[in-house]
């Protein structure tokens, strides 16, 4: 059974009288619980977590009052911004507002129906068309949203005769999408293509399709896979290889091609090409590009972009301009790179824990505790600088950190400035902790 219909349906009488007597209760002995969100056991936990945050000074949340660049205003103040991966600087970029502004003049804020049915734009291919050809794919498709790109893909194309294998670190929208599959789910460590090259000489020969998922720079570590070494084991053992280019398009590579350009490999050798819209082209969406049988078939049939409206004009053509700068500008990589490198370096030499970042612009500052991490980022923010911490339980509290996100807009000075700060305060912070425990 699906785990998604078509359309809803209402459950007979019959199908009630059918349960098993000792699932049958009177209404009055039902716990509230189950039927009061106000008391769900989940929610009381999320409660319980909230209040702790709170009492620390919660950094969740944040009004901004404007765009969200190397540069940020909350509440009326200035901060150099390191929570936007506006990687490129394209949201806010004058020839990306403009050609969004245009496509509300002409469309309208919603294309008001499914593709399928009379969403259908020129926009829409036009974006597809330059994606593919950014990417160096047959055909794309775009969805209306990253997140459920990743769920809607991998619970179509997979199920309970076929086996998921991914990087333990993956996104939680790959997560999601396996459950959704119901196909066999296996991890393996990270960034470990010996590790997947075992599990699958073990385990491919019992499935039908074998699909494997990594991605091209990891969101919380700031680190790349050898592209070249999955696609090996991909080939070695006849299996679907899919790389999450969330972070790595617009990024990797001379010209911003991926994480596919960054290693120089054909692009056909890898069969699902997904990414964002949101980062480094100032949008919103997602895509999968491959060959046209892939798309073709996901076009036709995925749930997610069947039964979905169709990407509003003003993001398809803020998406499509950002592309077209890019290639008409793939200096913004360059210096994105250069300024990535350069705070990295600056934090390695002052002894700051960077993890596993390479060169990437995702720069984790590692703490190691929770509670000192909410201090840190609150004591930058005082000093005008605006960085979010990650916290248990969404790391180990030993990896809780602050992570940067650097932008090709940031200056020198900026840099410079913030690792000087984030070195004095963490400094203060740790010293504290000191006094304290004596």
């Amino acid at each position: 059974m699906s785990y998604i219909n078509n359309h809803s349906q209402s459950v007979s009488p019959q199908v009630l009288t059918e349960l098993p007597s000792h699932l049958l209760t009177n209404a009055e002995e039902i716990p509230a619980e189950y039927y009061c969100f106000t008391l769900y056991p989940k929610y009381l936990e999320l409660r319980r977590q909230l209040e702790n945050l709170e009492a620390s000074g919660n950094p969740y949340f944040t009004v901004h009052e404007g765009l969200n660049k190397d540069t940020t205003i909350i509440a009326g103040q200035e901060f150099i911004n390191y929570s936007s991966y506006n990687y490129l600087g394209m949201s806010g970029d004058p020839a990306v507002t403009k050609a969004a502004k245009e496509a509300i003049d002409r469309y309208g804020t919603s294309v008001s129906a499914s593709r399928v049915a009379s969403g259908e734009r020129p926009l829409h291919w036009e974006l597809e068309r330059e994606l593919a050809d950014l990417i160096g794919t047959e055909d794309c498709i775009v969805y209306v949203g990253g997140h459920a790109t990743n769920v809607t893909t991998i619970g179509h194309l997979l199920g309970q005769d076929d086996l998921i294998v991914h990087d333990e670190l993956i996104h939680n929208s790959v997560l999601e999408g396996c459950k959704l599959s119901g196909a066999k789910q296996r991890s393996f460590r990270h960034n470990d293509w010996q590790k997947l090259d075992k599990i699958l000489s073990i385990q491919r020969h019992r499935y039908k399709r074998v699909l494997v998922i990594i991605e091209g720079v990891y969101s919380m570590d700031g680190d790349i896979p050898d592209l070249s070494k999955f696609i090996e084991v991909k080939k070695r053992h006849k299996v679907f290889l899919m790389v999450d280019e969330a972070h790595s398009i617009g990024v990797l590579g001379k010209h911003g091609r991926g994480i596919g350009e960054y290693f120089g490999v054909d692009p056909t050798e890898v069969d699902l090409w997904m990414g964002t819209l949101s980062k480094s082209f100032a949008s919103c969406g997602g895509y999968i590009a491959g060959c046209k049988a892939l798309v073709e078939y996901l076009r036709h049939t995925a749930p997610g972009f069947v039964y979905s409206v169709g990407m509003s004009p003003p993001n398809a053509a803020a998406a499509l301009a950002a592309i077209r700068v890019l290639k008409a500008e793939p200096e913004r990589v360059g210096r994105l790179f250069e300024r990535s490198k350069l705070f990295l370096e600056l934090s390695r030499k002052q002894g700051l824990n960077t993890g596993m970042s390479q060169n990437t612009p995702i720069v984790p500052i590692i703490v190691g505790n929770s509670l000192q991490c909410i201090q840190l980022s609150k004591a930058l923010s005082a000093r005008g600088i605006n960085v979010k911490p990650i916290i248990y339980p969404g790391v180990q509290d030993s990896a809780a950190r602050l992570r940067f996100f650097i932008n090709c807009n940031h200056t020198v000075e900026q840099i410079r400035f913030t690792v000087d700060t984030l070195v004095e305060e963490l400094a203060k912070i740790q010293c504290n902790q000191l006094v304290i425990r004596n």
